[in-house]
């Protein structure tokens, strides 16, 4: 294992996928849900070090002053700890009413270093001593623009370090079906930004959550279990493109007591046919729409993608369908590793197993 050692105000980088899911059930090491972040020794929580997919280790002798997030799914992890003032820049920004209340506002207020990915050159001129990656070995998102090599980074004086959840899709090679890899993020970022306490809250409600949900359908045998499949209204109508069992919302569907139709699609996502959808004829379909904003545009979209699929001659005919069995969940809460998956989990839950998950 190579390691990487920064002090003072180094920046660092943690690399990712986009609304990838990461081998989700592989074990963290150093214990708990902290992962490779366990390493803590210092009164404050320093140094910390964490490791990306690769086993690559960077150790922070103290907490980062100065974040730029790669887009909106880790601005809010640094938003929901406590730790938005440090952010100084962000790609990829959250759009109006993606995210709720408060956390919206103060994601407002962030700088936009650009509206997909941040370019080359500002991001490495952004002053940053910490940059939260989440593309992963995809370079900055491939035809979108080359990201800074390692040796430019650190010229720059920025740390880079991985968001497992998100960034190591490619490299897991079983399933993801739980929340583990999200909580380990959650809490090792929370050390590496010195907000641990606000870090395990986190992972307790989640896991209280998930918890509560695994009691009252953990037991439903698999072929009980109704099939369900999640309709990317967004990513277009002509090919569908479904979630595979590396996409952390398998996990999501599967811990919500449901069958992923694409569970034996190893990898994150996939463009299928529509003919490969209606011979696995799903019980449930959830449209999976991306916030536009406002509640009665996101009620719009749902309407649109529910008459689509009720009006499309290949798909018209799915049970699904013709059984009006339509889930209204917003997309970026499933597929997006992060706190609100186990608020889906819940809800899935709720909907597909009234008389056992109903109450919670």
């Amino acid at each position: 294992m190579r390691s990487r050692v920064w002090g003072g105000t180094a920046a660092v980088i943690l690399g990712g996928l986009l609304a990838t899911g990461c081998g989700g059930g592989e074990p963290a090491t150093g214990g708990g849900a902290g992962g490779d972040a366990g390493k803590a020794a210092a009164s404050d929580g320093h140094p910390v070090s964490v490791t990306d997919c690769t086993g690559a280790e960077t150790t922070f002798s103290t907490a980062p002053e100065k974040i730029v997030t790669s887009n909106a799914a880790a601005l809010e992890l640094l938003l929901r700890l406590g730790a938005g003032d440090k952010v100084i820049g962000t790609g990829f920004p959250p759009g109006r009413g993606a995210l709720p209340g408060a956390l919206g506002e103060e994601a407002a207020k962030v700088k936009v270093l650009g509206r997909t990915v941040i370019p080359k050159e500002k991001l490495l001129g952004s002053g940053a001593d910490l940059y939260l990656d989440t593309f992963g070995a995809m370079r900055m998102g491939g035809g979108m623009g080359d990201g800074p090599t390692e040796e430019e980074f650190t010229a720059a004086g920025i740390q880079h370090m991985y968001l497992k959840s998100t960034a190591c899709a490619g490299r897991s090679k079983t399933a993801v079906t739980d929340l583990s890899a999200v909580e380990a993020d959650i809490t090792s970022l929370g050390r590496v930004t010195g907000t641990s306490p606000k870090a395990e809250e986190l992972v307790a409600g989640m896991e209280k959550k998930v918890g509560a949900v695994r009691k009252a359908v953990g037991g439903i045998p698999e072929k009980e279990r109704p099939t369900y499949f999640f309709f990317d209204y967004d990513a277009g109508t002509k090919q569908p493109t479904v979630v595979c069992n590396r996409q952390i919302a398998h996990a999501v569907i599967t811990l919500a007591g449901a069958r992923n139709v694409f569970a034996d699609c190893d990898g994150d996502r996939k463009q299928v046919g529509w003919e490969d959808v209606i011979a696995r004829n799903p019980d449930w379909i959830q449209l999976g729409v991306r916030n536009r904003g406002s509640a009665a545009a996101n009620e719009k979209a749902f309407d649109e993608a529910e008459k689509w699929l009720t009006s499309d001659a290949a798909t018209k005919g799915l049970k699904a369908v013709k059984e009006g069995k339509f889930l209204r969940i917003g997309s970026e809460r499933t597929t997006i590793a992060g706190v609100r998956n186990a608020d889906t989990v819940e809800e899935i839950a709720r909907t597909l197993h009234p008389g056992k998950a109903g109450g919670l």
